[in-house]
C-alpha cells in the first residue's frame, strides 16, 4: 500500500516533532516535511507535492488561514487544521472550512497542547481519509470564497454561541408532525448541510434531525451559523426539545440524539451512552429511534463522510415503516464513505448531487 506523505505546518518546534512522531508511527503515512509559517508551507507544498496537510491556524508571517485560502486558489491539496476548542478557535475552525479545509482536529487542551496523543487516532485516520478527499468537490463548493461566503457573515438571527429557545407552552404540541427528516454527515459535511438547509424553505411541513460528527464547543456554533443562512430555524438539540415542523436540530458533540413520543409530542433525547462505531453522536443510533417512531413518514438523508455510519440504522428503519432514503452522489461528496455504503447496500431510493438534495427531500416530503 502507497503510504500517504504528509506535510505538517506548526510554528511551535515542539508540536511539529509532536505531529510527526504521531503520524510517522502509522505505517500508512510518511512525515516527508515540516513548516514553521504559513509562507514556509507554501514553499515546502510546491517543492514537495504532499498529498495531505496538517495546518495550525495562529502562526507567525503568514497565518494557518490566509496560507490555506492561498493553497485552495493555487495549488489545491488536502488540509486538516488543527484548532483549539476556544471561541475564537471555533469560529476560525469554520472559516477554515469555508475557505476548502477538508477536516479538522480539535486539540484537547488548547491552543498548546501537550496531550495529544490522546487523539492520535483521530489524527491519522482524518489525514489519510483527507489525502483521499475530492480535492475537486472542495475547490467547486468553496469558490475561493464566491459561493459559500454566506455561511460565514451576516448571520444575524442570533449571535454564535446563543441558544434558541422553543416555545414550550402548554397548548403546543407535535401532533402536526406527520413526516421527519434525518440528516446524517461527517466530513464535509458543514458545507453540505449549509447547501440542503439553505434550499429548503422555511415553512417545511417537517422538522429536520441531524448528526454532523464533530466534537463538543463545535455544534453550538455550527447551528447559529445555519440558523443565520436557512429560513429554517436551527438550533444546537437540548434534552426535551418538542420537534416543529419548519425546525432542524442539530445533535451537540458527545451526545447521542434520540427521538421518542412523549403524550401528543415528539421529544428529543440526549444520552452519552458508549460510541457507536467510534462515533458520538452517531447516525446509527438516531435512525434506529427514529424508526421505532409509528404513525410518521420518515425521510432519510447520508451525506459525505467516511465510513459507514447509518448503514445499519438506515436498514433497521426500513424494516419499521415506509422510508424514503436520499445518499449524496459520489460526483459532490468530499468523502464517499457514508453515501458509499448506503448505495452500495441497495438502501438508497435516490443518489443526487449536492445541489439537488434539497429538491429531493421536498420530492418526497
Amino acid at each position: 500500500m502507497k503510504s500517504v506523505k504528509v506535510l505538517v505546518v506548526d510554528d511551535s518546534a515542539f508540536m511539529r516533532k509532536l505531529i510527526a512522531n504521531l503520524m510517522s508511527e502509522d505505517e500508512r503515512i510518511q512525515v516527508i516535511g515540516t513548516a514553521r509559517n504559513g509562507e514556509e508551507g507554501l514553499r515546502k507544498i510546491k517543492e514537495l507535492n504532499p498529498d495531505a496537510v496538517t495546518m495550525d491556524v495562529e502562526m507567525p508571517v503568514l497565518n494557518g488561514l490566509k496560507a490555506l485560502k492561498i493553497i485552495m486558489k493555487t495549488m489545491p491539496v488536502p488540509v486538516v487544521m488543527l484548532s483549539s476548542t476556544t471561541k475564537e478557535g471555533t469560529e476560525n475552525t469554520f472559516t477554515a472550512m469555508e475557505y476548502g479545509a477538508v477536516d479538522f482536529i480539535a486539540k484537547p487542551s488548547g491552543p498548546i497542547s501537550l496531550d495529544l496523543h490522546k487523539i492520535k487516532t483521530e489524527l491519522t485516520d482524518k489525514v489519510v481519509q483527507a489525502s483521499k478527499a475530492n480535492i475537486k468537490g472542495l475547490v467547486n463548493f468553496s469558490g475561493n470564497g464566491k459561493k459559500s461566503a454566506g455561511f460565514y457573515q451576516n448571520y444575524s438571527k442570533i449571535e454564535p454561541g446563543q441558544s434558541i429557545q422553543l416555545n414550550r407552552s402548554s397548548g403546543e404540541s407535535s401532533l402536526n408532525v406527520k413526516q421527519l427528516i434525518c440528516i446524517g454527515t461527517s466530513t464535509g459535511g458543514p458545507r453540505a448541510l449549509q447547501k440542503v438547509l439553505n434550499d429548503l424553505p422555511g415553512n417545511l411541513n417537517a422538522p429536520i434531525l441531524i448528526v454532523q460528527h464533530m466534537p463538543a464547543g463545535f455544534t453550538k456554533s455550527l447551528a447559529s451559523r445555519l440558523n443565520g443562512i436557512s429560513a429554517l430555524s436551527v438550533k444546537e438539540a437540548e434534552e426535551g426539545d418538542i420537534l416543529k415542523n419548519g425546525s432542524a436540530y442539530i445533535a451537540p458533540g458527545g451526545f447521542h440524539l434520540t427521538a421518542a413520543r412523549s403524550g401528543r409530542d415528539l421529544v428529543i433525547h440526549l444520552d452519552e451512552s458508549p460510541p457507536r462505531n467510534g462515533h458520538r453522536p452517531s447516525v446509527d443510533v438516531m435512525f434506529e429511534s427514529v424508526g421505532e417512531i409509528s404513525g410518521i413518514r420518515k425521510i432519510a438523508v447520508i451525506m459525505t463522510g467516511m465510513g459507514a455510519d447509518g448503514r445499519n440504522g438506515l436498514k433497521a428503519m426500513k424494516k419499521s415503516g415506509e422510508v424514503k432514503a436520499i445518499a449524496e452522489s459520489k460526483e459532490s461528496s468530499i468523502v464517499f464513505g457514508m453515501p458509499r455504503a448506503v448505495i452500495e447496500s441497495g438502501l438508497a431510493d435516490d443518489v443526487q448531487n449536492i445541489e439537488h438534495i434539497a429538491e429531493s427531500i421536498l420530492k418526497f416530503v
